[in-house]
């Protein structure tokens, strides 16, 4: 997986932004996941590290100079066991590290429809009205999938095609090689497209598919920190949605935050203002918030929490904390406790 546009280091709802893009191919049997990463991304590589589900087989591959998404996925493709790929005719799927909206659902369907058809490639398109600064999918007269022409090389025609490129295929690995060694860098950026495959494959004479996106929102990569905003705003409303549809009482979803990392037990209920993050557990039946932020931290069963910051601490069952406690790194409060105001935990 690589993108060459510029990503923001923060994280996206308790995640790198790539784990989010990962945890999308969760509805695959997957051999290995890689992940090319540019020079200095040791800091990603080891938070994706620890955090990656161990079925799907995470390694990091250095793309020391990047040269385009071609390039990456030649990087890409030598962290798999076997360099002959003559009789693999396992799917190889590319997706970007910047869209963390993707979900699981829409990449299994692109798999499956790429083998039910036997594809040597399927994209995964979207069809918007402005689809300015996207490449185009080019048919022939058939309607069939010729090529994709990047914006900045497209003529006036070819802009106003609708339909444009995600940036997500699924190929067929054994024609796959090949054709990334036919690639060549004669394009405006001077970089290798991994779009240029799909002409090699069409001219070929082998068949090329799409499957268009129901929301496009889902594969909108995430350039500044206006559209991570948005990407954040998006990935909470569907962790509440899923919470409350699982027991959880939140007052205003708006007003609630709680990353995906976070785990929250029966019957828990959330207050406005309530901002629960990293590695934090809640525990069944506790009430959290008013204007409550938890970070990183354990609240045992039946614990109510007000008005109050908690940081890598952990907190009994049956505890009452706050309002206006400050609990720092390491403190305990012991099962039952009643802190009252401003208390720090020590």
């Amino acid at each position: 997986m690589r993108s060459d546009r510029p990503k923001p280091i923060h994280p996206v709802c308790g995640r790198p932004m790539v784990m989010h893009v990962i945890h999308s191919l969760g509805g695959l049997p997957v051999e290995r996941t890689a992940v090319v990463v540019g020079h200095g991304a040791d800091r990603v590589s080891r938070k994706v590290a620890e955090q990656a589900p161990t079925e799907l087989n995470v390694t990091f591959v250095e793309q020391r100079v990047q040269r385009g998404t071609g390039d990456a996925v030649i990087v890409g493709m030598t962290a798999f066991e076997s360099a002959d790929d003559v009789d693999d005719t396992s799917t190889v799927v590319v997706m970007p590290g910047d869209t963390p909206l993707l979900r699981a659902e829409t990449i299994t369907a692109l798999v499956e429809q790429h083998e039910a058809a036997g594809q040597a490639a399927t994209i995964l398109t979207a069809i918007t009205d402005d689809p300015a600064g996207y490449g185009r999918i080019v048919r022939d007269k058939h309607g069939r999938v010729a090529r994709i022409v990047e914006h900045k090389d497209a003529t006036e025609e070819e802009r106003s095609i609708k339909e444009w490129n995600t940036g997500i295929f699924a190929f067929r690995r054994d024609l796959l090689g090949p054709a990334l060694r036919k690639l060549s860098p004669d394009n405006a950026q001077g970089e290798y497209y991994l779009t240029d495959v799909i002409s090699l494959l069409a001219t070929a004479g082998y068949p090329v598919g799409s499957v268009v996106v129901a929301d496009p929102g889902e594969t909108q990569g995430v350039n500044d920190r206006f559209q991570l905003a948005m990407a954040e705003r998006e990935l909470r409303a569907r962790t509440n949605k899923a919470w409350m549809l699982a027991g959880v009482t939140m007052f205003d979803p708006r007003q609630t935050f709680i990353d995906v990392t976070v785990t929250l037990g029966r019957d828990v209920t959330l207050f406005p203002g309530t901002i629960l993050q990293g590695d934090t557990s809640i525990g069944a039946g506790c009430e959290i918030g008013p204007d409550t932020r938890i970070i990183d931290s354990v609240v045992e069963d039946g614990c109510v929490v007000e008005n109050s910051v908690v940081r890598k601490a952990r907190i009994g069952a049956g505890a009452h904390v706050g309002p206006y406690a400050s609990l720092a790194e390491g403190a305990k409060i012991m099962p039952g406790a009643i802190t009252g105001p401003f208390a720090d935990g020590s």
